[in-house]
């Protein structure tokens, strides 16, 4: 093995879980006891007031075919910290022989925990970007193997484009970018553009990196004349020279529509989080966000045991008995109960059991929501968690 990497058959045969799974599988399999479980997926402590759930889609690949059910809020879901009483919320759970699923523990966090910690992120610099244009340009801080995931939870979270060529491909689009330095490095500012003019397809947009060698505000005024249908200019600015950003970028503008360039957008990239991209949405038209997306907090989800052999039963902390996970259809409050409710316990209004089965004996329930009808799912719910 040249990279530091599990391949698929390595974990679907569980090589990736922790050493004590597999030694619980083999002193089941030695007693030949059958112990039948029903486990959920919560978090106790999560790092924001809400999280997006990511991840579903390479929970159910893994096992499929494996003799489990399995039980998840839809991909996508936004939930809050706890429900209204203060229960935390199992955004997924599984059922079975508990030998038969022991060793994916590992994978499944693995699966749900990233996924989700990005899209999670993802849309919170959405809220703080508004409408402008959000770019994933995160992939080069993270091992490459990881390019789609990423690529995927980011897109799902709120982002518009993605930048790496596979990740883009694993969600239907093209890849979204500018240039890099090195072109300019290589060719020189005025030839790097004019050449990317020339060779690129008409398809991507002309959008110039300006600020290698030379001011902000000169070199963007070279490549709106430079380029017929400039699109827009970056701006990827190192913090050491930067000073005031803001007062960069309103020169930048303002230089480009004294001359007649009011069609010309502003994209600014480097050192993005969710305050900056908030304090500069009103001063430009898009944002490329690296690492605070790639490197986002995962979400601490955990696999316990909360029923065993249809009597319920959980660990210290935990709270023992499968749980029922209702979402009022008025006021969004969720509510966590081992029986059946009828109607919401905040509004009265009407609500609906959003905990569903999606696999069955080893198969798929249904079939599965492409990634643009997952993000628009997310993006529906973030309405009503947006304040700005």
């Amino acid at each position: 093995m040249r990279f530091h990497m599990a391949n698929e058959e390595e974990i679907k045969n569980g090589l990736t879980t922790d050493i004590y799974f597999q030694r619980t599988r083999e002193i089941l399999e030695k007693i030949g006891k059958e112990i039948r479980v029903y486990a959920e997926f919560t978090v106790m402590n999560p790092p924001y007031d809400w999280t997006v759930f990511a991840g579903l889609d390479e929970v159910l690949h893994l096992m499929e075919g494996e003799n489990v059910n399995i039980y998840a809020l839809p991909e996508g879901t936004i939930f809050p910290r706890r429900d209204y009483r203060g229960y935390p919320i199992p955004v997924m759970a599984i059922e079975g022989d508990y030998k038969e699923f022991t060793v994916f523990e590992t994978p499944i966090l693995g699966f749900i925990c990233q996924a989700s910690g990005i899209a999670t992120k993802t849309a919170r610099i959405r809220i703080a970007a508004g409408h402008r244009t959000l770019l994933s340009f995160g992939v080069r801080r993270m091992h490459p193997a990881i390019a789609p995931l990423i690529d995927r939870a980011s897109y799902i979270g709120g982002c518009d484009g993605v930048s790496s060529i596979l990740g883009a491909e694993h969600i239907g689009k093209e890849p979204s970018g500018t240039m890099p330095h090195a072109l300019i490095l290589t060719l020189g500012e005025e030839k790097a553009w004019e050449y990317f003019d020339e060779f690129i397809s008409e398809n991507v947009p002309r959008i110039a990196l300006i600020d290698t060698f030379g001011d902000e505000k000169f070199e963007a005024i070279k490549a709106a004349e430079i380029i017929k249908d400039l699109k827009a200019i970056r701006l990827d600015t190192p913090s050491s020279r930067r000073g005031k950003f803001e007062d960069i970028i309103r020169e930048v503008r303002w230089e480009l529509d004294i001359r007649g360039h009011k069609d010309v957008g502003i994209i600014v990239s480097g050192g993005l989080d969710e305050d900056t991209v908030r304090n500069l949405r009103d001063l430009v038209d898009g944002f490329g966000v690296g690492t605070a997306i790639s490197n986002a907090k995962t979400i601490d989800y955990a696999m316990d045991i909360v029923e065993v052999d249809g009597k319920p039963l959980a660990k210290k902390g935990k709270f023992s008995g499968r749980k029922r996970v209702y979402r009022c259809k008025e006021c969004g409050e969720f509510i966590v109960s081992y029986e059946e409710v009828d109607k919401c316990k905040v509004c009265g209004g009407e609500v609906e059991e959003i905990l569903k089965p999606v696999m069955k004996d080893g198969k798929i329930v249904g079939e599965y929501p492409k990634e643009d009808e997952i993000r628009n799912y997310v993006m529906e719910q973030l309405k009503r968690y947006d304040s700005n």
